[in-house]
C-alpha cells in the first residue's frame, strides 16, 4: 500500500481516459515513456494486471475497472481535501450544539455577509461536547459550558438567562417565572455532552430527579408529552419555539456564559472578527 503514489493514479486514469499511451502523455504533460513506467509501477505494486494493450486499444482488464473506479474517488477525495485546505480564507464553518446564538442569529449572519462578502458563513449544527471542533466539522464553535480540553482557546462573547421550558399544560406554566425551588422535585430532561443545566445547580437535599436525552428534538419532545421538565439557555428560547411547550424566567438561577471557542494553535483568519461582532451583538441586545 505505501508503494501506490497518487501519481501512478491519474496516469491510469489519464490512460483509459484518453484511450491511449501518447494521448495520455500528451495530457499529462510526460513522455509516452514516463506513462509506461508509471502504469508498470502500480501494477507492481498492487500485484495485478490493470489494462490490455493492443496496436489498436488500450482496454482496462476486469480488474482494471475497479481499480480505475476507486482511483477517481481517491482523486476526487484528494481534490477535496486540497481545495478544503485552501478555501480557509473564503470559508468560515461555526458549530453550535442546540442553538446557535438565539434572537441573535439572524442579525449576525446578515451583518457578517454585509461586512465580509468574501468569506461565506455557514452556521452548522453538531451535538458534540466542542460542537463539531474537535472533529473537524467546523472552524470556529459557539459552546455554553466551559472548556476544560488544552487544545481549544475560548472567550465570553455575552450572557443569556436560564429558562425552564414546561408543557404548556403544566401548573407551573400559568407564572411569568419560576424558581429553582419549584422545580427541584421534578423530572429534569438533560443532555451531559452538550447542556447547560446540571443537578449541581439545586441544593443537595433538593435536586431533580436526572433523565438523559440525547437530542433537543427527543428534549423538546418529551417536556410536550408532560414528561419531565428543562432548564436551558435562553437561546433555546428563541430557536425552538414550539406549540404544547413554554418558556419561563428561573429568576434565581445564574446565567449561562456564551462562549466562542477555536482552536489554541490553528485559530481562523476569522476568528478575531467573530469575537468582535458577536461580543457587539450581545452587548447591544
Amino acid at each position: 500500500m505505501d508503494e501506490v503514489e497518487l501519481r501512478q493514479l491519474r496516469c491510469l486514469v489519464a490512460i483509459v481516459d484518453e484511450g491511449t499511451f501518447t494521448d495520455a502523455a500528451i495530457a499529462l504533460g510526460v513522455s509516452q515513456a514516463a506513462v509506461s513506467r508509471t502504469l508498470a509501477g502500480l501494477e507492481r505494486a498492487l500485484g495485478v494486471r490493470l489494462l490490455r494493450r493492443t496496436s489498436r486499444e488500450v482496454t482496462p482488464t476486469a480488474t482494471g475497472l475497479r481499480v480505475v473506479e476507486r482511483a477517481r474517488r481517491v482523486l476526487a477525495d484528494v481534490a477535496d481535501l486540497v481545495q478544503e485546505a485552501g478555501s480557509g480564507h473564503t470559508r468560515l464553518r461555526i458549530g453550535y450544539a442546540w442553538s446557535a446564538v438565539g434572537r441573535h442569529t439572524v442579525a449576525f449572519q446578515r451583518r457578517w455577509h454585509a461586512a465580509h462578502p468574501g468569506i461565506d458563513l455557514h452556521l452548522i449544527r453538531v451535538n458534540a461536547a466542542f460542537a463539531g471542533l474537535g472533529e473537524g466539522a467546523c472552524d470556529l464553535a459557539v459552546v455554553r459550558r466551559p472548556l476544560e480540553d488544552r487544545r481549544f482557546d475560548s472567550a465570553i462573547v455575552g450572557l443569556e438567562r436560564r429558562l425552564c421550558a414546561l408543557a404548556a399544560d403544566d401548573p407551573l406554566a400559568r407564572r411569568r417565572s419560576v424558581r429553582l425551588a419549584d422545580i427541584g422535585g421534578r423530572i429534569l430532561l438533560v443532555d451531559r455532552r452538550t447542556g447547560t443545566t446540571t443537578p449541581e445547580l439545586w441544593p443537595p437535599d433538593a435536586r431533580p430527579v436526572v433523565e438523559e436525552i440525547r437530542d433537543v428534538e427527543d428534549w423538546l419532545t418529551e417536556i410536550a408529552a408532560g414528561r419531565g421538565i428543562g432548564v436551558t439557555a435562553e437561546s433555546t428560547a428563541n430557536q425552538y419555539p414550539r406549540p404544547g411547550i413554554v418558556y419561563r424566567p428561573v429568576r434565581d438561577a445564574e446565567p449561562v456564559a456564551v462562549r466562542l471557542a477555536w482552536w489554541r494553535d490553528d485559530p481562523h483568519p476569522a476568528q478575531q472578527a467573530v469575537l468582535e461582532l458577536l461580543s457587539e451583538l450581545y452587548r447591544s441586545g
